[in-house]
């Protein structure tokens, strides 16, 4: 089990560094996710299945899921479509699919081994988590809480869109400005066809 520790840990490092170098945000998307499974994989070997599990919906789930919403929102265009569809190559995918593929097979030996080295080992159970979570870590809860929020209101406020149109307001003397140029007065619905009644 010390060796499955290492190999995740080494995973999740990696990922990591690779999430945060990487140009496109879709890249650092991917090996951000495999970032997240590996350090379920590091929850559950040490004994706390239940915050490995938490890691892989709430986090790699979820989280993952708004960040790729986030992505959609920002997008500028057909030109950006073009170009977002061109990151995901086949090639692409490699890196993420090997690192992966270590943690699919180090989780499937720690399941297979875990009945035997982890008689003796002290399993944390949820009762356990929520009373640390709401006991001596609730500040760093509540911070967490706070944080999220932030990253909501935010994410609201740049994929919002207006709706109506803006008006240009025009000051008092642009209609004589306008006539004294040689141009002729604007009417609303003007270049509508009448209505026949």
């Amino acid at each position: 089990m010390i060796a499955a520790f290492y190999i995740g840990a080494i995973v999740a490092i990696i990922a990591t560094i690779l999430a945060v170098t990487r140009i496109n945000a879709v890249h650092g998307l991917l090996y951000l996710v495999v970032s997240l499974l590996a350090l379920a994989v590091v929850f559950y070997v040490l004994g706390a299945p239940f915050v490995a599990a938490l890691e892989i919906i709430i986090y790699a789930g979820a989280i993952v899921v708004l960040f790729i919403f986030v992505v959609m929102l920002l997008n500028q265009g057909v030109t950006t479509m073009k170009i977002e569809s061109s990151w995901l190559t086949p090639r692409i995918w490699i890196g993420p699919a090997v690192l992966a593929l270590i943690l699919t097979g180090e989780l499937t030996y720690a399941v297979s081994a875990s009945s035997a080295h982890n008689a003796g080992a002290a399993m944390v159970s949820p009762a356990q988590v929520g009373l640390a979570l709401y006991g001596p870590y609730l500040l760093g809860v509540e911070l967490a809480s706070f944080l999220l929020l932030a990253g909501l209101v935010g994410a609201y406020h740049l994929g919002r869109r207006i709706t109506g149109k803006m008006e240009t307001i025009h000051g008092a003397d642009s209609t004589e400005l306008r006539l004294d140029s040689g141009g002729d007065l604007v009417r609303a619905g003007a270049d509508r066809a009448p209505r026949s009644t």
